[in-house]
């Protein structure tokens, strides 16, 4: 993997300049899994915040977005996390999920933002002048940062169900429909994390 130089804070100087002091970048990863829940962060840094190597986490290597995450919980202004379960996902679809991640993210940020940056799908919000950008993790640093917390806490909740649900190996795919995790669901049926309406081609077997 090519090392990533990193993302300046380009987008969050023009809007600085406009005088809106608390910008929130945010970002969700778990989309597309078939297993565990949909994770969101939301980051605002100080205009004097000074980050190497922020990318989207993509981007980066597991150990760099490790790395990177010390540095941004470390030297963020605020951030906040939202996690919605298997269980909504199935219930509510995944576009509904996905915005009450965001939601929640934006509302465990103990500093209310001025303006918010989304990646690709936006929400509204009561009084806060928002945007949404396609690809904003690879353009604007303070969504790229918030794609790097989402990553590796989704990541470290993905190894902790591998604890309880052994023989899925969660801790390697993360849910995601690799070709070892179809094994697995084929010879042990569903886990109690896994969405069911992403899994119906998989098999028809379901924990119990």
């Amino acid at each position: 993997m090519k090392k990533s130089l990193g993302l300046p804070q380009n987008y969050e100087y023009k809007l600085w300049q406009r005088g809106m002091e608390s910008i929130a970048g945010v970002d969700e990863v778990g989309r597309g899994a078939v297993a565990g829940p949909i994770v969101a962060a939301a980051v605002i840094f100080h205009p004097e915040a000074n980050l190497t190597g922020i990318n989207d986490s993509k981007q980066l290597s597991a150990r760099a977005r490790q790395d990177r995450f010390v540095a941004i919980i470390r030297n963020a202004r605020a951030w906040g996390i939202g996690i919605v379960d298997h269980a909504i996902i199935d219930g509510q679809g995944i576009q509904s999920a996905n915005r009450l991640a965001f939601r929640q993210a934006l509302d465990r940020l103990p500093v209310r933002p001025d303006h918010i940056v989304f990646d690709a799908l936006g929400i509204p919000f009561k009084n806060i002048s928002s945007e949404s950008m396609i690809k904003a993790d690879a353009k604007v640093f303070t969504v790229a940062a918030a794609s790097i917390v989402a990553k590796v806490f989704r990541d470290w909740l993905m190894a902790r169900y591998a604890l309880d649900l052994p023989g899925y190996h969660f801790e390697r795919h993360k849910g995601y429909g690799t070709e070892q995790h179809r094994a697995a669901i084929h010879q042990l049926g569903l886990s109690p994390i896994h969405r069911k309406s992403f899994c119906k081609n998989f098999t028809n077997r379901s924990a119990q």
